[in-house]
């Protein structure tokens, strides 16, 4: 972006006047206040029953905990192509709306086959005539819902059509769209390669630790081969503990999902090892310097013939759940842990695929910090671009 291309607005959002902060110059003028059901009407899909999907088949069927991602059910192409036919079906181009979980979340229809959960899933019957489906999508990310509901929010029609929100003529919401349909290709290039070098990492970890990618000294020898240990017979597994005693401080405080607070205490300072005893237990964190864990994980910062930086990148490559030990909440327990085999090499062997990973590693969290980047700016352009 550019001052050659957007101004500046003379009216602060939150003004008399509904003028945009960032503007392309060729437009002028006040945006106009609309509702969501203006546009067109809220639709849904012919409700699904449980008996009538499967877990493979022909027909991908979303329902609101697979919406945006992978489905995992199915229905027959018989029932799709029936119920398309006879009642409500969104276009290509429509913008689905997640109407419970987490509400107002959006995915726009690809023309392809697929079903959508009723109620769960709606969308709105737009004829482009007024607003085009590329500024909804957008307008859709930014607009304020009044939810009601309670744990599990709901997003009801009723809500939904009477949300407002503020519009320009058809040849700016192109030009709007036009502009941050290409900021959002940038952040999908942005995820594949990202995408790309986390396979790369976990296929060079599984080739190493199967011993089929070999490193070899300054002298060009081969290292002494592998060899057999248990968990318990080189880390010393402590537990984590409640830190809600504790005053607000900058302490990193780590969960299963990552980092929780900070406080103004630590268990360790050094390079930590952290393994989930509950619920998240099959993915492990490193950290190095000054942390707290919480009681749902387990950590080691005792190593003994072992550099922590080659044991993260060797526990990415166990498979935790074989070890679960709860048929509910996925457990482990340190007894369980400590038995666990491994196999592994010299210290300076350890050196080299450390480092050799951690490099790997290291981009990975270049990229990811570009992508927040990305995701900042997006969020500010959404700010800044509508009224």
């Amino acid at each position: 972006m550019t001052n050659k291309k957007l101004k500046v607005g003379n009216v602060p959002n939150g003004g008399k006047l509904k003028i945009p902060h960032l503007r392309f110059p060729e437009f002028e003028g006040e945006w106009e206040t609309k509702k969501l059901g203006e546009i067109g009407d809220v639709k849904m899909c012919r409700r699904i029953f449980n008996d009538e999907t499967e877990p493979m088949g022909d027909i991908p069927f979303f329902k609101i905990g697979s919406f945006g991602k992978e489905a995992d059910a199915f229905i027959s192409k018989e029932l799709y192509l029936d119920y398309r036919k006879r009642f409500s079906f969104p276009k290509k181009g429509d913008i689905l709306i997640s109407a419970a979980g987490t509400i107002g979340r959006t995915v726009v229809y690809d023309g392809n086959d697929a079903y959508f959960q009723d109620s769960n899933i709606v969308w709105i019957d737009n004829d482009n005539k007024n607003i085009t489906n590329e500024f909804l999508y957008y307008i859709l990310q930014i607009v304020k819902y009044n939810t009601e509901g309670g744990t599990i929010q709901r997003l009801y029609n009723n809500v939904l059509k009477s949300t407002k929100f503020n519009t320009p003529s058809i040849p700016e919401q192109d030009k709007i769209a036009s502009f941050l349909s290409l900021v959002d290709e940038r952040i999908q290039t942005q995820n594949k390669i990202i995408e790309q070098l986390e396979t790369l990492i976990k296929e060079l970890r599984n080739q190493i630790f199967k011993r089929k990618i070999r490193f070899a000294d300054t002298a060009g020898r081969d290292f002494a081969a592998w060899k057999k240990v248990k968990i318990g017979d080189i880390l010393k597994i402590g537990n984590g503990k409640d830190y809600k005693h504790l005053q607000s401080g900058d302490i990193p405080v780590f969960g299963t999902g990552g980092f929780m607070t900070l406080v103004n205490d630590y268990l360790y300072d050094g390079e930590t090892i952290c393994i989930g005893r509950k619920g998240t237990i099959d993915k492990p964190m490193y950290h190095e310097g000054k942390l707290w864990t919480v009681d749902t994980l387990f950590y080691t910062h005792s190593f003994q013939s072992c550099i922590p930086k080659f044991i993260f990148h060797l526990f990415q490559t166990i498979n935790w759940l074989e070890y679960n030990e709860a048929s509910g909440v996925p457990s482990l327990s340190k007894t369980s842990i400590e038995k666990i085999g491994l196999q592994i090499p010299s210290i300076e062997e350890q050196e080299k695929i450390a480092s050799f990973l951690s490099k790997v590693d290291q981009k990975i969290q270049t990229e990811k910090a570009i992508l927040e980047q990305l995701d900042r700016q997006k969020k500010y352009l959404l700010q800044q671009m509508f009224v």
